[in-house]
Protein backbone atom coordinates (compact mmCIF):
# COMPACT_ATOMS: atom_id res chain seq x y z
CA UNK A 1 0.00 0.00 0.00
CA UNK A 2 1.74 3.20 -0.88
CA UNK A 3 -0.18 6.42 0.93
CA UNK A 4 0.05 10.11 0.05
CA UNK A 5 -1.28 12.75 2.00
CA UNK A 6 -2.59 10.87 4.50
CA UNK A 7 -4.59 8.87 1.61
CA UNK A 8 -4.11 4.94 -0.08
CA UNK A 9 -2.25 6.01 -3.75
CA UNK A 10 -2.17 2.09 -4.68
CA UNK A 11 -3.07 -1.02 -3.24
CA UNK A 12 -1.18 -4.72 -3.80
CA UNK A 13 -3.99 -7.83 -3.43
CA UNK A 14 -3.51 -11.02 -3.02
CA UNK A 15 -5.83 -12.59 -5.98
CA UNK A 16 -5.26 -16.13 -4.49
CA UNK A 17 -4.75 -19.12 -6.94
CA UNK A 18 -5.43 -19.51 -10.75
CA UNK A 19 -6.27 -22.21 -12.54
CA UNK A 20 -4.86 -22.11 -16.32
CA UNK A 21 -6.24 -24.81 -18.31
CA UNK A 22 -4.83 -25.94 -21.64
CA UNK A 23 -6.34 -24.21 -24.76
CA UNK A 24 -9.15 -25.23 -26.61
CA UNK A 25 -10.78 -24.32 -29.59
CA UNK A 26 -14.41 -23.55 -30.08
CA UNK A 27 -16.99 -23.03 -33.08
CA UNK A 28 -18.38 -19.28 -32.99
CA UNK A 29 -20.30 -18.92 -35.59
CA UNK A 30 -18.64 -19.31 -38.94
CA UNK A 31 -15.05 -19.41 -37.50
CA UNK A 32 -12.93 -21.35 -34.97
CA UNK A 33 -11.72 -19.25 -31.69
CA UNK A 34 -8.53 -20.55 -29.84
CA UNK A 35 -7.93 -19.27 -26.20
CA UNK A 36 -7.41 -20.51 -22.76
CA UNK A 37 -9.61 -20.87 -20.09
CA UNK A 38 -8.42 -19.73 -16.67
CA UNK A 39 -10.56 -19.39 -13.27
CA UNK A 40 -9.34 -16.57 -11.07
CA UNK A 41 -12.59 -17.93 -8.82
CA UNK A 42 -14.74 -17.04 -11.47
CA UNK A 43 -14.34 -18.38 -15.00
CA UNK A 44 -12.74 -16.54 -17.83
CA UNK A 45 -11.58 -17.23 -21.28
CA UNK A 46 -8.25 -15.31 -22.83
CA UNK A 47 -7.76 -14.93 -26.63
CA UNK A 48 -4.03 -13.95 -27.57
CA UNK A 49 -4.64 -11.80 -30.65
CA UNK A 50 -1.82 -9.94 -32.80
CA UNK A 51 -3.34 -6.41 -33.02
CA UNK A 52 -5.79 -5.08 -30.23
CA UNK A 53 -7.40 -2.74 -32.44
CA UNK A 54 -8.90 -4.63 -35.04
CA UNK A 55 -9.81 -7.90 -31.80
CA UNK A 56 -13.95 -8.28 -32.46
CA UNK A 57 -14.08 -7.53 -28.75
CA UNK A 58 -17.88 -6.49 -29.48
CA UNK A 59 -18.75 -9.15 -31.89
CA UNK A 60 -17.32 -12.24 -30.76
CA UNK A 61 -17.32 -11.06 -26.94
CA UNK A 62 -21.16 -12.00 -26.71
CA UNK A 63 -20.98 -14.83 -28.21
CA UNK A 64 -18.06 -16.77 -26.33
CA UNK A 65 -19.45 -15.49 -23.08
CA UNK A 66 -22.71 -17.22 -23.55
CA UNK A 67 -20.93 -20.15 -25.55
CA UNK A 68 -21.95 -23.72 -24.43
CA UNK A 69 -18.70 -24.60 -23.55
CA UNK A 70 -19.16 -22.27 -20.58
CA UNK A 71 -22.95 -23.13 -19.19
CA UNK A 72 -23.17 -20.24 -16.53
CA UNK A 73 -21.07 -17.75 -18.87
CA UNK A 74 -17.37 -16.15 -18.88
CA UNK A 75 -15.41 -13.29 -19.11
CA UNK A 76 -13.76 -13.15 -22.43
CA UNK A 77 -10.64 -11.06 -22.55
CA UNK A 78 -8.97 -9.96 -25.73
CA UNK A 79 -4.50 -9.44 -24.99
CA UNK A 80 -1.65 -8.34 -27.36
CA UNK A 81 1.42 -9.42 -25.76
CA UNK A 82 3.93 -6.08 -26.69
CA UNK A 83 7.19 -7.35 -25.04
CA UNK A 84 8.51 -8.37 -22.00
CA UNK A 85 6.57 -8.37 -19.15
CA UNK A 86 3.67 -5.75 -20.94
CA UNK A 87 0.39 -6.65 -22.49
CA UNK A 88 -2.79 -4.62 -23.40
CA UNK A 89 -5.87 -6.11 -22.29
CA UNK A 90 -9.94 -5.32 -23.52
CA UNK A 91 -12.53 -7.39 -21.82
CA UNK A 92 -16.20 -8.56 -22.20
CA UNK A 93 -17.47 -9.39 -19.04
CA UNK A 94 -20.14 -11.41 -18.59
CA UNK A 95 -23.45 -10.23 -17.73
CA UNK A 96 -21.85 -6.23 -18.40
CA UNK A 97 -20.60 -6.19 -22.19
CA UNK A 98 -17.00 -4.17 -22.42
CA UNK A 99 -15.65 -2.90 -19.57
CA UNK A 100 -12.48 -0.38 -18.46
CA UNK A 101 -11.05 -2.54 -16.60
CA UNK A 102 -10.94 -6.14 -15.02
CA UNK A 103 -8.98 -7.29 -11.69
CA UNK A 104 -9.89 -10.80 -12.08
CA UNK A 105 -9.27 -10.68 -16.31
CA UNK A 106 -6.01 -8.97 -15.89
CA UNK A 107 -4.63 -12.01 -13.09
CA UNK A 108 -6.26 -14.33 -16.04
CA UNK A 109 -4.38 -13.00 -18.79
CA UNK A 110 -1.20 -12.56 -17.29
CA UNK A 111 -1.50 -16.38 -15.95
CA UNK A 112 -2.32 -17.58 -19.73
CA UNK A 113 0.79 -15.27 -20.71
CA UNK A 114 3.13 -16.85 -18.10
CA UNK A 115 1.61 -20.24 -19.10
CA UNK A 116 2.27 -20.14 -22.94
CA UNK A 117 5.57 -18.51 -22.92
CA UNK A 118 4.84 -14.24 -23.24
CA UNK A 119 5.50 -13.72 -19.64
CA UNK A 120 8.14 -14.76 -16.70
CA UNK A 121 6.63 -16.41 -13.87
CA UNK A 122 8.02 -14.21 -10.60
CA UNK A 123 8.30 -11.21 -13.02
CA UNK A 124 5.77 -8.24 -12.90
CA UNK A 125 3.55 -8.08 -15.31
CA UNK A 126 2.34 -4.92 -16.73
CA UNK A 127 -1.36 -5.12 -17.64
CA UNK A 128 -2.54 -2.01 -20.11
CA UNK A 129 -6.18 -2.08 -20.00
CA UNK A 130 -8.54 0.92 -21.31
CA UNK A 131 -8.85 2.11 -17.78
CA UNK A 132 -5.78 2.13 -16.60
CA UNK A 133 -2.72 -0.41 -15.66
CA UNK A 134 -2.32 -2.85 -13.27
CA UNK A 135 0.34 -4.84 -12.06
CA UNK A 136 0.32 -8.45 -11.72
CA UNK A 137 2.29 -11.19 -11.15
CA UNK A 138 2.07 -14.97 -11.46
CA UNK A 139 4.40 -17.49 -9.06
CA UNK A 140 4.01 -21.37 -10.48
CA UNK A 141 1.48 -22.78 -8.75
CA UNK A 142 0.77 -19.90 -6.04
CA UNK A 143 -1.11 -16.92 -5.55
CA UNK A 144 -1.57 -14.35 -7.94
CA UNK A 145 -0.35 -9.79 -6.87
CA UNK A 146 -2.29 -7.37 -8.41
CA UNK A 147 -1.38 -4.09 -7.67
CA UNK A 148 -3.13 -0.46 -8.92
CA UNK A 149 -3.84 2.69 -7.98
CA UNK A 150 -6.58 3.57 -5.49
CA UNK A 151 -8.46 6.95 -6.37
CA UNK A 152 -12.07 8.10 -5.03
CA UNK A 153 -14.24 8.57 -7.56
CA UNK A 154 -17.29 9.44 -5.67
CA UNK A 155 -18.05 10.42 -2.37
CA UNK A 156 -21.86 10.69 -1.20
CA UNK A 157 -23.80 10.39 1.69
CA UNK A 158 -26.92 8.43 2.69
CA UNK A 159 -29.97 9.73 4.20
CA UNK A 160 -30.61 7.48 7.30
Amino acid sequence: MQVRCGKIKSVTVDMGPTEVGADIELRVSDRTVTGTPVSVGNPHFVVFVDDIASAPLHTLGPLLEKHEAFPGGVNVEFVQPLGEGRLRMRVWERGSGVTLACGTGACASAAAAVKKGYCRAYAPVSVELDGGVLEVTVGNGENVMMSGPAETVYEGECPV
